[in-house]
């Protein structure tokens, strides 16, 4: 008996271990915002060799200065997804994300999941940080992109009645699986298309929204602004992204 009982246990913990491992490997190797896509703005496609770098997680008081300072060395203008409590915790980060011409969207306030989220409770998680990231940069932000991208159909009908654009991505980096610089610019440069909108971070981790190494992440924005230009491509922000959606009478 006793025998049987430690043979289910084995199992069981086998079982546990292969299941882990499984979400893991899923996490890292696709990107869930394929799913979840309808309803979004992921990629404008466009006639014009244009992409947009943005941001997610941050600000970081040790990541983000260097990635701006990257930025500025390729003339680049991204768009940064701010955590409201990073906000909070660090203004003069996220200030001189503004003061330095980029743009800021909503990525809440805690970086949960949303798809369990109360109706009260996702307007507060959206309402906490944009006022948290407007007494940080006096930006009032537009654009609003979701942690792990997972929305409801009726989520997205919230937030878009609440005066936001959902944005998602058609390229992800996963630099924070801290990929080497040159795998996530080839992987890029493969994939790459006239509109698309490329997902970097400059905070978080493997397992939370802070900490982390984005070392690769500042090597790739050079390596990958310098590849693209070679291509034709040049670099705009969401904003300037949807406007030429606009005046290409695309809806």
């Amino acid at each position: 008996m006793l025998k049987r009982i430690k043979r289910i246990i084995f199992f069981l913990f086998l079982a546990a271990v292969l299941i882990v491992l499984g979400v893991s490997l899923f996490t890292i190797f696709f990107d869930q915002a394929v799913i979840v896509r309808r309803g979004t703005i992921y990629r404008v496609p466009s006639e014009q060799k244009i992409v947009a770098l943005t941001f997610d997680d941050g600000p970081s008081p040790d990541w983000t200065p260097k990635i701006l300072d990257a930025l500025k060395k390729a003339n680049i203008k991204a768009t940064f997804f701010m955590l409201g409590k990073h906000a909070e915790e660090y203004p003069e980060v996220a200030r001189r994300v503004a003061k330095e011409g980029h743009e800021i969207g909503n990525h809440t306030y805690d970086h949960h999941v949303l798809i369990y989220y109360k109706r009260e409770e996702l307007d507060k998680e959206i309402r906490d940080a944009q006022a948290a990231i407007y007494k940080a940069t006096g930006v009032t932000t537009k654009y609003f992109r979701p942690p792990k991208a997972w929305l409801t159909g009726d989520e997205k009908k919230q937030v878009r009645e609440m005066g936001y654009e959902i944005i998602l991505w058609s390229l992800n980096s996963k630099d924070w699986v801290t990929f080497h610089d040159k795998q996530i610019t080839s992987y890029i440069l493969r994939n790459v298309r006239p509109g698309d909108i490329i997902l970097f971070h400059d905070s978080g981790g493997v397992f939370r929204p802070e900490g982390g190494s984005r070392k690769q992440t500042v090597k790739t924005i050079l390596r990958l602004a310098a590849k693209l230009r070679e291509r034709g491509y040049r670099f705009v922000t969401i904003n300037e992204l949807l406007n030429l959606r606009e005046k290409n009478g695309k809806p």
